[in-house]
């Protein structure tokens, strides 16, 4: 090893402190003309800043009037969506063809396609009533009545009977 000594660059208490002052303020002061250069140029006029303009920005989308909750339930306004409802009472077809055949007609999320014996077999050795509970309260994938919860229990049933039928 060599015979020379190590050194440091503090050599008196005076530089001591003055290193430690300058490596807090240093830091310090950059950040603050950050802060400065970041904010610099943004000019809000009065009318930004009332209390009329600021509530009305963060006014919520919507309210909930708790004065009408418990009445009863009125029709969508004209024009609004509405759900695919079966007009009147429908035959098992017309609700396959409404509701059902959407997941049954391309077999989705492992529905039984309508017509495939072998796809059926293993809900219908549970027996019809379990098929209809199934279709009536829904299973897995499927809600209940299909999503179509517009659908009498009887007209359900219909469109199972309909489905089972294709593979009887």
């Amino acid at each position: 090893m060599s015979g020379k000594r190590h050194e440091s660059l503090i050599k008196t208490p005076k530089q001591l402190v003055i290193v430690l002052v300058l490596s807090f303020a240093v830091p310090v002061i950059v950040i603050i003309l950050l802060a400065n250069l970041a904010t610099s140029g943004r000019i809000y006029d009065e009318e930004t800043k009332s209390p009329e303009a600021v509530a009305k920005r963060i006014k919520p989308v919507a309210e909930v009037n708790m004065a009408t909750a418990g009445t009863e339930f009125k029709e969508p306004a004209a024009g609004a969506p509405q759900a695919q409802a079966v007009a009147g009472k429908a035959d098992g077809k017309q609700v396959y063809e409404s509701t059902c055949m959407a997941c049954h007609g391309a077999g989705v999320a492992n529905a039984p396609k309508f017509g495939d014996k072998k796809a059926w077999a293993m809900h219908l050795m549970h027996g019809t009533e379990h098929v209809y509970e199934n279709a009536l309260k829904g299973k897995g994938a499927m809600p209940p009545k299909g999503g179509n919860l517009t659908l009498s229990d009887a007209e359900v049933k219909a469109a199972v009977d309909y489905m089972l039928g294709a593979v009887k």
